[in-house]
C-alpha cells in the first residue's frame, strides 16, 4: 500500500520536534528566484500535519502537498503524530507552526474535539485552519473542510452489501477507528444506513475498534468469530482492517463466504478488491485534498481570501462484481485513479 513520496532537491532535511516530525519543505526556484509577479510567493509557509507519517493514506496526501507547494514556490512544513489518536502531537505541532510563521495549517484531526481549542488560538493568530479528509467538532473550528463526504462513503458500501447479500440473513461485525474521530463515526453511521439498519439492530454481532491497524483489523476479527463464528458481513474502516480480518478469516476458512467491504481506495487496497480479499471499496482522494489546500493558503497569502465551507473532493465505489442498483467502477479504474 506504501507509495514513495516525490522530493525535489529544495527540500529540507527532517527535524524532530517533540512528539511530532515537523519538516520544512523549501519551494522551487518559481518564488526565489524571481517569482511569479506580485512580489512572488515563496515566503509562504504552509503547514501540513497528518495524524501519522506512515499510513499510505498519508504518504499519499503529503505526497500531494510537496507537488503543489513546489508547483506554487511555497514552503511546506510537515508534522505528524506518532500514532493514530495522539492529540498532544498535533497541538505541539499546530504551536510550532504558528510560531515559525506559516500562513495556514492542513491538518488531519486525530481527535475531533480535543484539537479544537488549539486551532482556534492559530486562527485569532491570522493563520487559516483547513481541515482535511475529517472535520472537527464543530466543523466551524476551522475556516474550511477538504474531504470526502465520508458518510456517503460508508453508504455506498452499506448499499452494496446489502444488495450483495440478496435477502440472506445478515450477521453483521463492524471493525471501526477509535472513539472520538469523526471520519470513523461518519463511515459507520452511513454504512448502517446504507445497509438499512440502525445503531443497536440484532444484526450487528461484533463491534470492535481497530485504530485503522492491520494487525489490530486482525486481532478484532479473530475476537469477533469468537463471539459470532457464523458472521457473514464484515465492514472496516479502512483497507489495513480489512486485510486483517482477511487474514483471521482465512485462518478460520472462512474467506470465501464472508463478505467483506471498506473504505479508501488505495492502490493496495483496490488490489485486493481485484483479488477478491475485499468485496468493494469506496475510493477516496487524498492526494487531491491536499493539493487544492496548500493553493487555497496561497491564495489567501496573496490576496487575503480564506477558503470556506466545505468542498467535497469526490468518491466512487470500486467493486470487480457489481450489484444492481448501486452505481460503481472496477479496479482498472480504480487503479489508474489509487488516491489520485
Amino acid at each position: 500500500m506504501s507509495r514513495s513520496i516525490r522530493t525535489g532537491g529544495a527540500l529540507a532535511t527532517c527535524v524532530a520536534v517533540a512528539a511530532v516530525t515537523l519538516t520544512a519543505c523549501g519551494g522551487g526556484g518559481t518564488g526565489s528566484s524571481g517569482g511569479t509577479g506580485g512580489g512572488g510567493t515563496s515566503e509562504v509557509k504552509v503547514g501540513l500535519i497528518t495524524k501519522t507519517e506512515t499510513n499510505p493514506f498519508f504518504v499519499k496526501m503529503k505526497e500531494g502537498a510537496t507537488s503543489a507547494a513546489k508547483a506554487e514556490g511555497a514552503e511546506l512544513m510537515t508534522a505528524a503524530g506518532k500514532f493514530d489518536g495522539d492529540n498532544a502531537g498535533q497541538i505541539t505541532a499546530v504551536e510550532n507552526m504558528v510560531a515559525a510563521g506559516v500562513k495556514g495549517i492542513l491538518i488531519t484531526p486525530s481527535d475531533s474535539k480535543a484539537i479544537v481549542p488549539a486551532l482556534e488560538k492559530a486562527r485569532s493568530a491570522g493563520v487559516m485552519v483547513i481541515a482535511l479528509d475529517s472535520p472537527t467538532e464543530p466543523q466551524s473550528a476551522t475556516d474550511a473542510l477538504f474531504a470526502t463526504d465520508n458518510f456517503k462513503a460508508g453508504e455506498l458500501i452499506g448499499q452494496y452489501a446489502k444488495a450483495a447479500m440478496a435477502g440472506k440473513p445478515a450477521k453483521i461485525a463492524t471493525l471501526d477507528l477509535a472513539p472520538g474521530v469523526a471520519v470513523g463515526k461518519l463511515r459507520h453511521d452511513g454504512f448502517l444506513k446504507g445497509f438499512g439498519i440502525a445503531e443497536g439492530d440484532p444484526a450487528i454481532v461484533c463491534s470492535q475498534d481497530t485504530q485503522g491497524d492491520q494487525s489490530k483489523g486482525q486481532t478484532a476479527m479473530e475476537n469477533c468469530l469468537q463471539k459470532a463464528p457464523d458472521i457473514n458481513v464484515v465492514y472496516t474502516i479502512n483497507e489495513p482492517a480489512a486485510l486483517g480480518a482477511h487474514t483471521a478469516l482465512k485462518a478460520k476458512g472462512r474467506d470465501k463466504d464472508v463478505l467483506v467491504v471498506s473504505v479508501d481506495g488505495g492502490c493496495t487496497g483496490v488490489k485486493a478488491v481485484q483479488s477478491g480479499q475485499i468485496a468493494a471499496t469506496s475510493q477516496q482522494y487524498p492526494l487531491k485534498m491536499a493539493e487544492d489546500g496548500v493553493k487555497a493558503v496561497v491564495t489567501y497569502a496573496k490576496g487575503g481570501t480564506k477558503a470556506s465551507g466545505y468542498t467535497d473532493t469526490g468518491v466512487t465505489l470500486i467493486t470487480d462484481k457489481s450489484v444492481t442498483g448501486v452505481q460503481a467502477k472496477d479496479t482498472a479504474f480504480g487503479l489508474q485513479n489509487c488516491w489520485g
